[in-house]
Order: C-alpha cells, then structure tokens, then sequence
C-alpha cells in the first residue's frame, strides 16, 4: 500500500495553498469572499476562517495516521458483522392501475397524461 498522501488545496487563481502544517489567515478569508461574490464581515470571516483551519486540522490529524497495510472499505459497514443491511427485493407490490388512475384525467394519450404547453 502506498504512504499517506498529504492533502493539498489550492483555489485557483487566488495564489492560496493549503498543504500540509498550512493555514488560512483573514486576508485569505477575504480574498476567497471576493471571488466566490460573497459579502462577509468581520464576524462571519472570523467565524469562517475557524471552521475552514479546523477542517484541514483534522485533515492533517487524519494525514499522519499510519494507514500501510490498511485495505480500502468497499462498504463502510463491511466491517460491522452484526449490523445487515435493510434492502429488500425490488419487486412490485401494487398492481398496475394505471387505466383506474387516469380515468379523471382531462386528456389521455397512450397511457400519457397530456397537459396544456406551458413554455414557448
């Protein structure tokens, strides 16, 4: 299995990369603002830079974590025995009452519902 691989987030055009041991400061915060048009003051920004530098905390929390040897879920309950999972069979429970359904309709055409055009 190949070594962890560090996350890397750059937002393109802005010159801001987010790689390892890396955090966003308030000028990021305002220059992201900018361009995604979105209208942030002082306490939103603040509040947005907290989240955002907790999120690529935990990403690089998860990045250090030795995973060699460690085999991909195909299924992340694949590792619960005891826990089945809820599908059932997918067959049809209800009869076909499709010509009892459309008698009220105003227009009927194969099986169709037919509606007035609504856009030109």
């Amino acid at each position: 299995m190949p070594a962890p691989v560090f996350l890397t987030v750059s937002v393109c055009g802005t010159g801001i990369d987010t790689g390892f041991f890396m955090s966003l400061t308030l000028q990021d915060i305002s220059r992201l603002a900018r361009l995604a048009r979105l209208d942030l003051d002082a306490e939103h920004s603040a509040r947005m830079l907290v989240q955002l530098n907790g999120f690529f905390d935990t990403v690089d929390q998860m990045n250090a974590v030795d995973t060699t040897g460690v085999a991909p879920l195909a299924h992340p309950t694949a590792v619960i025995d005891h826990v089945a999972l809820r599908l059932r069979d997918d067959v049809a429970s209800e009869p076909n009452q499709r010509e009892a359904n459309q008698r009220s309709a105003p227009a009927v055409e194969r099986g169709l519902f037919l509606v007035p055009k609504v856009i030109e």
